[in-house]
């Protein structure tokens, strides 16, 4: 089944690129383009795509803001497209729901991969990009309102050491190797832990795991 794509940035030739892209993959189809925050969020409820491509800074609506109401209204999953030095935006980001990050210079198989990735919901992206801001989000002090360290009450001992690894970026396929048990049997824990957790994502039980101190901030 192809992976629907909506790809959303406010630069004309950009977005054209990332659609040209896509659409080299016969796994991936772009089902509309945004110019704006606000048309990604319209675009999304008209065709409920998989994927969202979203760039941070538009007019109207930034891609905070629509990365917030479409991963709080549907399943659909929100790429982030960003540069290092926009580290406070991906912060943002990822209270806001987004499931992963790319550099807009990467090349466009790093593109396809990720697409594929989050659309999948199995690991982590760029390693170099994503472990630094999720340790560095994950230190950061939480607002007063919310508890400190997140409570893992409810999962067993293999849940735990699932989790453990998920936090160091491991796949599936490398979580079964690690633990010497099939990659279903993986991914079924993993699963569990979403439901267990209240996350969304991988992205957030990372979060959960550098909270509660199964691994330690570098």
């Amino acid at each position: 089944m192809s992976v629907r794509v909506v790809v959303a940035d406010d630069q004309t030739l950009l977005r054209a690129g990332l659609r040209g892209i896509i659409e080299t993959a016969p796994d991936l189809t772009v089902v509309g383009e945004a110019a704006t925050g606000l048309e990604a969020v319209e675009l999304v409820r008209a065709h409920r795509p998989d994927v969202v491509c979203m760039d941070i800074r538009m007019p109207d609506m930034d891609g905070l803001e629509a990365t917030r109401l479409i991963t709080s209204s549907c399943d659909a999953r929100v790429l982030i497209l960003t540069t290092f030095d926009l580290d406070e935006y991906v912060y943002a980001a990822m209270r806001g729901g987004a499931s992963g990050f790319l550099l807009k210079d990467a090349p466009p198989q790093d593109l396809l991969t990720a697409i594929r990735v989050v659309a999948a919901g199995d690991a982590l992206l760029a390693p170099t990009i994503t472990k630094r801001l999720i340790r560095d989000f994950a230190a950061r002090p939480l607002p007063p309102q919310r508890p400190r360290t997140p409570t893992l009450r409810g999962i067993t001992e293999r849940e735990r050491q699932v989790l453990e690894l998920v936090a160091e970026g491991l796949s599936n396929s490398e979580i079964a190797d690690h633990l010497h048990i099939g990659p279903g049997t993986a991914k079924t824990h993993v699963g569990r832990l979403l439901t267990k957790l209240g996350a969304r994502d991988r992205v957030q039980l990372v979060i959960i795991a550098y909270r509660a101190g199964l691994v330690t901030v570098a």
